[in-house]
């Protein structure tokens, strides 16, 4: 089905199939597992997915591809349509009573991270996720302290999830092609996060500050949130700068 592109969808259909098997192998669907695939587009992940899993649900906010993706005969017992907002759209609603959800998807690039957000809120009823992102997004997300790209996301993922790089792909993959080089990641939830539940919006609010001005110290950073003494009783220097923390030295903070 041909779609003219729709920028403020930020659509860039992947449409090389290379690439596409790649995707679908790293995800290894099985027989009768939960899959929800974001933003499916005309359908080229869509079909080997649907064909591996025998079943799918997809998320489509643009009505007339959702209108396409409901008129394939071919599909209509086996795939189910939500015409949605993923950023608003509750996953956990489509969970297995007896287990947990695969997310899969070619992420609009503009709205990449505040949707990764909403789906770390409900990582209790998901098992896995692969995504296509932009190529910074995903080495900020796997970065580690030190790095240069290693910030506010790196910290925010890597408490709730396992993070694995998995390849690159180039522009020419897409219509149209994006400006940027892309990757796919593989999320895997913790089954023990590196933060305690009842410390969550500490830890959220704590890394928010430390990271909103860069090169600021945590002292300086935390200012009118967490005072120097209570930093050094953390048994981290006040004097450091953010990126020289650990996700579980940003714990250790918020338990503080």
């Amino acid at each position: 089905m041909a779609h003219n592109p729709r920028k403020r969808f930020g659509q860039h259909f992947l449409h090389d199939r290379g690439t596409v098997e790649r995707i679908v192998a790293a995800v290894a669907p099985a027989r009768g597992e939960t899959i929800v695939e974001i933003g499916p587009g005309e359908g080229v992940l869509t079909g080997p997915l649907l064909a591996a899993a025998g079943h799918l649900h997809v998320v489509e906010v643009d009505r007339d591809l959702a209108a396409a993706l409901r008129e394939r005969v071919d599909w209509s017992d086996t795939l189910c349509v939500h015409e949605a907002d993923a950023l608003r759209f509750d996953f956990t609603a489509l969970a297995p009573a007896n287990g947990c959800l695969r997310v899969v998807g070619n992420l609009p690039y503009n709205i990449s991270t505040p949707l990764l957000f909403h789906l770390l809120e409900q990582r209790a009823a998901i098992a896995d996720m692969h995504f296509m992102l932009q190529r910074e997004v995903v080495d900020r997300m796997a970065a580690e302290p030190g790095s240069g790209v290693y910030g506010r996301l790196s910290v925010m993922i890597q408490a709730w999830c396992g993070v694995t790089r998995l390849f690159r792909v180039a522009p020419g993959a897409f219509r149209p092609p994006p400006a940027v080089e892309s990757a796919v990641v593989r999320l895997v939830p913790r089954a023990r996060p590196l933060v305690d539940a009842a410390d969550a919006a500490r830890f959220g609010e704590i890394v928010r500050r430390a990271f909103s001005v860069r090169r600021k110290t945590l002292r300086n950073g935390l200012r009118n949130y967490m005072d120097a003494d209570t930093i050094a009783a953390a048994g981290i220097d006040p004097g450091t700068r953010p990126e020289r923390l650990g996700v579980e030295d940003f714990a250790h903070l918020a338990r503080s």
